[in-house]
C-alpha cells in the first residue's frame, strides 16, 4: 500500500483521549489495566493510524503566515466538497449556497432540530443509539422516541418499518435521525431502505437530519446511498450532516458542514446556528479538509476501507470460532463492532460487567454497550494497526477462558 497503516502510533500523552482517559473516574471510560499490560484504544471511535500527509502538509504551509485573524471560507472549501460529493457520493447539483459549516455533527443535528420542532418535542432514533444522539438530545430537552432494530434471518439488521409508522402516527411525531451508515451496527442501508422510510416520513410531515459522517468508511461489497437522493421530496424534508473528521481522524480540529437544498430550511438553520455566536469555523479546520479532500485523500480513504474490510472479517471470523454463545453481526460500514455476549453470560453465570473488567485489565479497552442501547453488549473499535487487532483479540480469549 502507498500509505501507511501498519505502524503502531505512541499517542500515549499526545492528547488522545483514547488511551489517556483510561482509568479516569466518571465511570464512562474504561478502567486501567492490570501492570504488565498496555493499553489497546478499542473504545472510542477515533482510528489509530496517521492522518493523510496532505492534512498536515496544508496545515503547516498556512501557519507559516503569521497573521491568523478573521477570515471567510475559500472558495477551495466550498469547490472541494462539492468535488467530493460528487466523485463519493454522486451527488450532482450541489450550490455552494447548499453547504453550511457545523462545529460539529451533533451541533448541526441540534441546529436542524431547533428549526424542526419545539424543545419538549419527540424525536423518532431508532435503536441501537449513538450516545451522542441520546446526550444532545436528552440535554436540550427533547423527548426521544426508539423504534428498535431488528436482525433479519440473515444475520443483517432492519429497521422496522411497521413500527415506526405506528410511533409516527400514535406518538404525533415530527422531527427523525437517520444515522447512515447506522452507528452502532455498522449498516450501510439500501435505497430500497432509504426509499421507503422516507416515504414514511412524507406521510406523517416529519423533517429528518441524516447523520451521515460514516459515509466515506464503507467496506468491501457496499455502497453509501445518500438519503437526499433517493427522492425529490427526501432531498427536501432532509438536513444531512458530513464531516471530514471522521474519515480522516481530525475530530480534535473541529469542523462539519450539512447540506440542505430546502432554502426554507437552510435560511432558519443558518439562523438558529448563529443565536449562540460560537458556530464558526476555525482557520486551520479549514485547511485540514482542503487536505483531507485532495487526490491523496482519496487513495487514502479507499486503502484505509480496504484495511478496515480485513480487520472486520478478521475480528468477526475470531468470535464466531472462539466465544460460542457471543454474535456479532459483521457491520458493512464504519470500524465498530457492536458485540452481543447475552448468551455467553447466561451460559457462564457472569454479567457484561465481569466481562468488561476481564477486557479492560489485560489492557483491551472496550466500551460499555449498554451506552447505545445494547444490554449486553460491548462496543470495539478495529481501527488499529493489524498487529494491534491480533494482539486483542489474543489478550480477548485469554481473558475469557480464564472467566
Amino acid at each position: 500500500m502507498k500509505y501507511d497503516f501498519t505502524s503502531v502510533i505512541e499517542r500515549k500523552g499526545k492528547d488522545a483521549i483514547a488511551v489517556d482517559a483510561i482509568g479516569q473516574p466518571g465511570g464512562f471510560c474504561p478502567g486501567a489495566p492490570d501492570e504488565g499490560y498496555d493499553v489497546i484504544p478499542m473504545w472510542v471511535a477515533d482510528m489509530n493510524f496517521p492522518a493523510v500527509p496532505t492534512v498536515p502538509a496544508e496545515i503547516i504551509e498556512r501557519t507559516k503566515h503569521p497573521a491568523y485573524g478573521y477570515f471567510n471560507p475559500r472558495d477551495e472549501y466550498f469547490d472541494s466538497i462539492i468535488k467530493w460529493q460528487s466523485s463519493r457520493n454522486g451527488v450532482e447539483g450541489l450550490a455552494r449556497e447548499c453547504i453550511g459549516y457545523e462545529n460539529g455533527v451533533l451541533g448541526g443535528v441540534l441546529t436542524a432540530l431547533g428549526v424542526f420542532c419545539s424543545k419538549g418535542d419527540k424525536v423518532l432514533v431508532h435503536s441501537p443509539t449513538y450516545i451522542g444522539f441520546t446526550g444532545a438530545l436528552n440535554n436540550n430537552g427533547y423527548h426521544i422516541v426508539h423504534s428498535p432494530l431488528h436482525i433479519d434471518d440473515q444475520g443483517i439488521w432492519r429497521m422496522d418499518f411497521d413500527d415506526m409508522e405506528e410511533k409516527l402516527r400514535t406518538e404525533h411525531i415530527h422531527a427523525a435521525i437517520m444515522c447512515s451508515p447506522h452507528n452502532p451496527t455498522g449498516r450501510v442501508w439500501e435505497r430500497w431502505e432509504l426509499e421507503r422510510a422516507m416515504e414514511l416520513f412524507r406521510k406523517y410531515d416529519v423533517y429528518v437530519v441524516s447523520d451521515e459522517i460514516w459515509s466515506d468508511i464503507i467496506l468491501d461489497g457496499y455502497k453509501h446511498i445518500p438519503t437526499q437522493s433517493v427522492s425529490e421530496d427526501a432531498r427536501m424534508r432532509t438536513a444531512a450532516m458530513y464531516a471530514p473528521s471522521k474519515t480522516f481522524n481530525l475530530a480534535g480540529l473541529i469542523g462539519s458542514y450539512h447540506i440542505v437544498y430546502n432554502s426554507w430550511m437552510r435560511d432558519r438553520m443558518l439562523k438558529e446556528s448563529s443565536l449562540c455566536h460560537y458556530n464558526d469555523m476555525n482557520l486551520l479546520s479549514m485547511y485540514a479538509l482542503i487536505g483531507a479532500y485532495k487526490p491523496e485523500g482519496y487513495e487514502w480513504v479507499d486503502e484505509l476501507c480496504q484495511v478496515l474490510t480485513g480487520n472486520i472479517d478478521y475480528g468477526c471470523s475470531f468470535i464466531e470460532k472462539n466465544f460460542k454463545g457471543v454474535r456479532v453481526m459483521k457491520p458493512q460500514g464504519t470500524y465498530m463492532l457492536f458485540v452481543d455476549f447475552t448468551d455467553w453470560c447466561a451460559e457462564h453465570g457472569k454479567t457484561i460487567d465481569d466481562v468488561e473488567k476481564a477486557l479492560w485489565r489485560v489492557g483491551v479497552a472496550v466500551q460499555d454497550g449498554r451506552m447505545f442501547h445494547g444490554e449486553c453488549h460491548i462496543r470495539m473499535n478495529l481501527a488499529l494497526p493489524f498487529s494491534r487487532i491480533e494482539e486483542a483479540f489474543g489478550r480477548m480469549k485469554k481473558a475469557l477462558d480464564e472467566m
